[in-house]
């Protein structure tokens, strides 16, 4: 009887505990004007219970608040957006004292130096760099080539082989990437880069708790070793003198160059470009390849797209720009597998001074998630949402493409939104040219945090 007692005298104990440190810290962040919702724990908030059941958390937000609450996630008190036009004003007012509000851990790992980091006149001499390196005529005169004659490399000797597609979609986002800016191939360095690149990848979306065995702490030891292979390929390079067409050979020439970066600017510069596009390239292919699976008429129809270019060349002729423009199909498959995929379920912005949103006072300081995954499935703005239909975006003018956010919008809208377009381009024009595959039984998907098939995706692949 006296354990039994003593049990019950813990667990009220605890109990009581728990239930005080949620009412001190709801009471905490309780300041007339704030939208409604709940703040969670003291220091963690919500981010457990946002990590773990993503949606479906927002989702029941959403229920008991309406489309704009507040909450504790990814350790800073937050503002949820999930309205449109909302959305729309928040990403379109930088000016207005609205800038990039990551959380700590991407900051610290990607760099201070990172465009996503930075705002005002900085930004915009930073993305006045990137966009020297990766404009549309240096895309069409440089990078293309290069990105064409990488894909009829990976993608060579895949029939009569059971694959992992998410496998070859991570590599082939990273390894071009390393090939268009530093001419890298598939060498010892880009093997060393791209195993503590994945590592780094994992941590940007984690608590910043830098103890041993953290996500957070791995991925910022994994900077640390990429910091030392970028900065000795920079020296590399200099002494050299080399004459190479890419991007690191242009950051280089500051006499050919009016961006003049750091060397720290530099090395921030490629690990943003590296980072940028590798997990939506990587992931719209993957998801790409599984719509076109599960949808034959889409593969039917994209197949005679990329059929009918290849008639008019030889085999051994590269894709060219005026192909790639062709390729409106593909480009309405590339955006509806952004869409019903989520490959990007939202942005984050700062307020750097008290202000006013949606009838609500905002605190300087706190983060607001625009929160863009429930709006990719709106009935209204998409007609049957939830179905894979490319079609919908031939159509110029429907009203949804003002409220597809998945490469942002204002200033910083993704600067490398056309390069992206032009890999997952070129990748599915070799793709499903030279083959046909099948789907593997197993194949799991999740959608949250991040779009992945935790055993892979395994396709049996052959010959067209």
């Amino acid at each position: 009887m006296a354990v039994f007692i003593v049990v019950f005298a813990i667990i009220f104990s605890l109990f009581c505990l728990s239930t005080g440190l949620l009412r001190w810290n709801e009471l905490r962040y309780k300041k007339k004007g704030l939208p409604p919702g709940t703040m969670g724990w003291p220091i963690f908030g919500e981010t457990t219970e946002f990590l773990k059941q993503g949606p479906n958390f927002m989702k029941n937000q959403r229920s008991r608040y309406g489309n704009f609450f507040k909450s504790h996630i990814l350790g800073c008190p937050t503002i949820v957006s999930m309205d449109p036009e909302v959305n729309r004003y928040i990403l379109m007012n930088e000016s207005k004292g609205l800038v990039p509000g990551y959380p700590q851990s991407m900051l610290d790992i990607l760099g201070k130096c990172n465009i996503a980091a930075v705002h005002g006149s900085t930004h915009k001499y930073m993305r006045g760099a990137l966009l020297s390196l990766i404009n549309p005529t240096k895309i069409r005169d440089h990078i293309l080539p290069k990105i064409d004659d990488f894909m009829r490399s990976h993608l060579s000797n895949w029939q009569n082989h059971v694959i992992d597609i998410q496998d070859k979609t991570k590599e082939m986002a990273f390894l071009s990437s390393l090939k268009q800016i530093a001419g890298i191939e598939s060498t010892s360095i880009a093997q060393e880069f791209m195993s503590e690149f994945f590592k780094l990848v994992v941590g940007t979306l984690s608590l910043p708790i830098d103890l041993p065995g953290t996500n957070y702490n791995r991925g910022f030891q994994a900077r640390k070793a990429i910091l030392n292979i970028l900065a000795k390929l920079i020296e590399e390079r200099r002494a050299s003198k080399g004459k190479e067409v890419d991007m690191l050979n242009c950051l280089l020439k500051e006499e050919e160059n009016k961006y003049k970066l750091s060397d720290e600017e530099i090395i921030d510069l490629i690990i943003t470009l590296v980072y940028s596009g590798y997990e939506t390239v990587s992931t719209t292919s993957m998801m790409a390849i599984k719509y076109l699976h599960d949808h034959p008429h889409v593969l039917d129809e994209l197949r005679k797209e990329h059929l009918a270019i290849r008639a008019k060349k030889k085999p051994e002729d590269p894709i060219n720009w005026e192909d790639y423009k062709e390729m409106k199909f593909t480009r309405a498959v590339i955006y509806e597998t952004s869409r019903l995929a989520t490959i990007v379920n939202g942005v984050l912005r700062k307020t750097t001074k008290e202000m006013e949103i949606n009838g609500f006072v905002i605190p300087e300081g706190w983060r607001i998630y625009v929160y863009t995954r429930e709006v990719n499935y709106d009935p209204y703005l998409y007609p049957d949402p939830l179905s894979f239909n490319p079609w919908r975006w031939l159509d110029r003018g429907v009203e949804s493409q003002n409220y597809f956010l998945v490469f942002g919008g204002g200033t910083r809208q993704c600067p490398g939104k056309e390069l992206g377009i032009a890999e997952i381009s070129t990748f599915l024009h070799y793709f499903v040219t030279r083959y046909r595959w099948e789907e593997i039984e197993g194949n799991k998907l999740v959608k949250f945090p991040r779009v992945e098939a935790p055993n892979g995706l395994k396709v049996k692949v052959s010959n067209y």
